[in-house]
């Protein structure tokens, strides 16, 4: 039922994030340091300092606006996908694989009606540290403008609440979708690469065409699909999260649009640039889609549905 794919989509997308949270702040920073202005070498190294300066809490900044929004992300992308699949099937039949991608392509489009405000605040959140930490650092060591060094050296904490009245205030409900069209160009060609793989990995693993592949296979298919789509779309991610960061470091370029975002990356930073922060998004995306598909094929909620009348009773 749909009140159940919901449910269970809401729930694996809460226990995915809070498992991998701290690894998609670490891309993001790692994403939006540009060459001159780096701080973090690594994954690791960018954890380890973010705990040292802002203590342990501090790999989770921005959890709270994804704990709130991945469950209607999560239930939309995964019901959507099932709708889809159902509606392009012909009479129960097996669909090919363009069928599979074509639903895969309306599940991505949907869900970035959530996707989009929700990483517009996280980003800001996320990045808020390195930019802080950066200018300390270049304070320091005295290369700071007099104009930046009387700037306030200590990070003033905002919250997703006052960036998002901010954004309300001055641009409209528009301000949350900035970055609308990369959130597209990276969320629906990662459908079309994930759901057709999950659902063929998947098959190899059910010894009955009717029944449910066992647990261990729903979740390897997820890691393996979710892995893969990461990594494929990790360009659009880069550019996606370049877009959606309102501050920006000391000395580091501003974008346009997506066009000039990828221009500026490619000729100041070189191709492999498109490429930062991928290990960390494939670890990201692997155990939450696998975590996600787990909850969502066990039915989780269809049990919890059908406990309520039994309590009742």
């Amino acid at each position: 039922s749909l009140p159940a794919k919901l449910i269970n989509g809401g729930i694996a997308g809460l226990i995915g994030v809070t498992c991998v949270f701290p690894i998609d702040l670490a891309k993001t920073r790692l994403q939006n340091q540009q060459n001159g202005q780096r701080m973090y070498t690594s994954m690791s190294d960018c954890l380890l300092k973010t705990i040292r300066s802002e203590g342990y809490f501090g790999m989770y900044r921005g959890a709270a606006v994804n704990l709130t929004l991945v469950t209607p992300e999560k239930a939309i992308k995964l019901a959507a996908n099932d709708f889809f699949r159902h509606h392009l099937s012909k009479d129960g039949k097996k669909l090919t694989l363009l069928r599979e991608m074509l639903a895969g392509c309306g599940a991505g489009t949907c869900q970035v009606i959530v996707t989009t405000p929700m990483e517009m605040l996280k980003i800001q959140l996320q990045d808020a540290g390195r930019i802080a930490a950066q200018k300390k650092l270049m304070a320091a060591q005295g290369q700071l403008s007099s104009s930046s060094t009387a700037e306030p050296a200590v990070e003033r904490r905002t919250t997703a609440t006052q960036i998002t009245r901010e954004l309300l205030r001055s641009k409209g409900i528009a301000g949350l979708y900035k970055g609308l069209g990369a959130t597209l160009l990276r969320d629906v060609p990662f459908s079309i690469v994930y759901f057709p793989l999950f659902a063929n990995l998947n098959k190899l693993g059910q010894k009955d065409p009717n029944a449910k592949a066992p647990f261990y296979v729903s979740f390897l298919s997820g890691c393996v699909a979710g892995s893969t789509a990461a990594v494929a779309v990790n360009p659009c991610d880069v550019i996606k999260t370049r877009l959606q960061s309102l501050q920006r470091g000391v000395n580091e370029d501003t974008y346009s649009g997506i066009l000039d975002c990828a221009k500026k990356i490619w000729q100041k930073e070189g191709p492999m640039a498109f490429l930062k922060g991928a290990y960390c998004r494939a670890l990201v995306i692997a155990p939450l889609f696998g975590i996600a598909q787990v909850v969502y094929f066990i039915g989780i909620a269809e049990f919890l549905l059908d406990m309520l009348p039994k309590r009742r009773a």
